[in-house]
């Protein structure tokens, strides 16, 4: 398994060519702030493209014609191509062939990099069109952090402060498809307190997000901030009874319950004009 490593002053990080999935991030004393997939979940940060969720019934219908796309896309499962690699900094990319038109009817080249400033790891997403026609798609990021921290006692007394307050109510998930209904915001004011049962009914989503950053922190322990531009959602995932927190910024969600329509017209989804391109970052900032 092809691996990449970049550094900085202060953090380091591994990158594999499958999925151009971080799999590490590690500050100068060798503490480990991304989940190791271990059986509870194999994966450390999968990159979700062209689809943030699920289809109705794993398929994409566009223009008459049906297409298996499994749940998060192909891209978590694809070797990318290594573009560009400096001591900081490394570039994948992921283009259309016939395996990804066989489940994705588009032409596309997506792009994602890393990059290390000072203590903050920069991941960029591009999408670029190259076809004739608009491009449909969604993107997301699902990196997951251990809980506790390094340096925390256990899971206990961990919190998620967000920029702003966060009012507005939040959504689930069930079967993989967003749910009607709402539910009030678990926030009091900026803060949400992280307790496994928040979880047991799957993911918590974030449609109507305020805030373009979070901190994760807990008594004695090196935080982290996770920041994004470019996305509008943000779902809070972990698997009850595991040790990490996935926090993952959306530029889309999955299918609504009920919804089975073109993808094109698919609620989140985002158009990429021909010749165009649209781009979102995300980052990782370690806490003093």
């Amino acid at each position: 398994m092809e691996q990449i490593a970049i550094s900085g002053s202060g953090l380091s990080a591994r990158i594999k060519a499958d999925g151009a999935e971080l799999c590490s991030l590690q500050d100068e004393s060798g503490r480990e702030f991304v989940w190791q997939a271990l059986p509870a979940w194999p994966r450390h940060a999968p990159v979700l493209f062209p689809i943030v969720g699920r289809l109705a019934g794993d398929t994409l219908r566009q223009g008459g014609a049906s297409f298996k796309l499994t749940q998060h896309g192909f891209a978590r499962d694809r070797r990318f191509t290594l573009a560009l690699k400096a001591a900081d900094h490394c570039t994948w990319v992921l283009e259309d062939d016939a395996d990804t038109r066989a489940r994705y009817p588009f032409p596309f080249r997506f792009e994602v990099s890393y990059t290390i400033t000072g203590r903050e790891l920069h991941i960029g997403f591009d999408v670029d069109n190259p076809g004739e026609a608009p491009l449909p798609a969604s993107m997301g990021a699902h990196p997951a952090f251990s809980w506790p921290l390094p340096g925390a006692a256990s899971k206990a007394g961990h919190v998620l402060t967000f920029e702003h307050p966060e009012p507005a109510p939040t959504r689930r998930v069930a079967g993989g498809l967003l749910q009607p209904q709402t539910e009030p915001s678990p926030l009091q004011g900026r803060v949400l307190r992280l307790d496994d049962r928040l979880f047991a009914r799957d993911a918590v989503i974030f449609t109507q997000l305020a805030s373009r950053w979070v901190r994760m922190e807990a008594q004695g322990a090196a935080g982290l901030e996770v920041g994004w531009d470019g996305f509008a959602q943000l779902g809070l995932w972990m698997k009850p009874g595991a040790e990490f927190l996935c926090i993952e910024p959306w530029r889309g969600y999955a299918s609504p319950e009920g919804w089975d329509g073109d993808f094109a017209g698919k609620p989140g989804v985002f158009h990429v004009p021909p010749g165009g391109r649209i781009s979102a970052t995300h980052r990782v900032r370690l806490l003093p």
